[in-house]
């Protein structure tokens, strides 16, 4: 888990491995700021990419010896894997446990078939969609198919295939060498368009360590998804902070691109997620990139009071986010915030209902069962869907990716 540290804090890195035993794991499932991952003094490692000096080690009880600030953060687990190379890697937190899979609320098959909400061929959906079973819906989901073949119609597949596994690549973007990490699934053939999935690390970390620690890997694999993971420049520009003069949703948008050309991917289903300030992120891409992303899934971090006047979707969009009631550093009621510079969060409900309101939903929010509740598609413009997705009690935490990504898949540009 990462920390949002203040700008006058001391930062620790980590490896960007970011395993237990190597990058550190903080002790507790829950990950609060006291029981997961406890400062003691000293020892914090200036490495921006090595692993924790003695120092810097994690003991049993969860404690971290650095000078930054309490982290929090995301990878699957009992705690979550340490990672951040530049920021605050005190732990706390960890993926979801009680949120748990998708089982009381039904899932069907990976996403839906045809006829339950699911997708048709390879991408392009059906109108009933959602989720079926007792914490699901039926005939709410989903948006209809925007082309003949499931909304890959328009794919261009390149004639060299992009082998499997993880490369790094540079791309120059608003007069800056700019880099992210590239993940191809196995069994990816570069014959059959996939989907692509923008993955936004939180403060403190970059893309090649947030690959190691991001929950949606081992979920979307079995897609065949293809998950870019970007490095922010210091922290993401989301409007009143963190990075001021970077274009990073012109970033967004370049890379996208870029992966487009390296692989065979289907431009009507590219999706942004991201923990933390990457949840930040994907809110910002959400409100000045819709024409390039299907729908988005931001975790642990709400619409921000300072840029709701200048959010103006091209199109009405879907948004699945994820929170913790008992987040200590992005508060769930809202309010203002100077974790990194003072800026001031409208809350978890209100964020969904100020969603809901830019897409022009109506009718009010109903629950969906496995702590969800939202705006179905009968309800939004184009069949989309604003949902939140709540953990009570959960601290500061990673998005529990085996519940958002059914939601957020079945969606395509239309």
């Amino acid at each position: 888990m990462y920390a949002l540290c203040a700008m006058s804090q001391a930062c620790s890195g980590r490896s960007s491995g970011g395993t237990a035993g190597t990058g550190g794991v903080a002790a507790g499932t829950g990950g609060s700021k006291g029981g997961g991952g406890a400062i003691s003094s000293g020892g914090a490692t200036t490495s921006s990419t090595g692993p924790n000096s003695s120092g810097g080690n994690v003991q049993q009880g969860g404690s971290i010896s650095s000078g930054g600030a309490p982290g929090y953060g995301g990878a699957s687990g009992s705690g979550g894997a340490a990672a951040g190379t530049t920021g605050d890697s005190a732990l706390s937190g960890g993926e979801v446990g009680s949120g748990g899979k998708v089982d009381s609320g039904g899932q069907v098959g990976s996403g839906g078939q045809v006829g339950s909400g699911g997708q048709v061929g390879s991408g392009g959906q059906v109108g009933s969609g959602g989720q079926v079973g007792s914490g699901g819906r039926v005939g709410s989901g989903g948006s209809s198919g925007s082309t003949s073949s499931g909304g890959a119609a328009g794919a261009s597949c390149p004639s060299a295939v992009i082998a499997a596994g993880n490369t790094a690549h540079t791309i120059q973007s608003g007069g800056r060498s700019r880099t992210y990490q590239l993940h191809i699934p196995g069994g990816y053939t570069g014959k059959t368009a996939v989907p692509l999935l923008v993955d936004f690390h939180p403060h403190g970390s970059t893309g090649p360590a947030w690959q190691n620690d991001s929950p949606y890997t081992k979920v979307t694999d079995p897609d065949g998804v293809v998950i870019a993971f970007p490095s922010a420049v210091g922290d993401w520009n989301v409007g009143p902070c963190c990075s001021d003069g970077v274009d990073d949703v012109g970033f967004a948008k370049a890379l996208v691109k870029e992966v487009e050309g390296l692989a065979c991917i289907d431009a009507k289903r590219v999706y942004a997620a991201g923990f933390s300030m990457g949840g930040g992120m994907t809110n910002y891409v959400a409100c000045n990139a819709a024409d390039v992303f299907a729908a988005f899934a931001p975790a642990a971090f709400d619409l921000l009071q300072e840029i709701v006047a200048t959010c103006k979707p091209a199109r009405p969009i879907t948004v699945v986010s994820f929170r913790g009631t008992a987040d200590p550093y992005v508060p769930y009621a809202g309010g203002l915030s100077d974790l990194v510079k003072p800026i001031n969060f409208l809350g978890a409900v209100s964020t969904m209902k100020k969603w809901a309101d830019l897409n022009g939903c109506t009718g009010s929010a109903a629950d969906e069962g496995n702590g969800c509740q939202g705006y179905a598609a009968s309800q939004c413009p184009d069949g989309v869907e604003v949902v939140l997705c709540t953990k009570q009690g959960g601290q500061h935490e990673a998005a529990n990716a085996s519940l958002t990504w059914p939601m957020v898949k079945r969606h395509v540009l239309p």
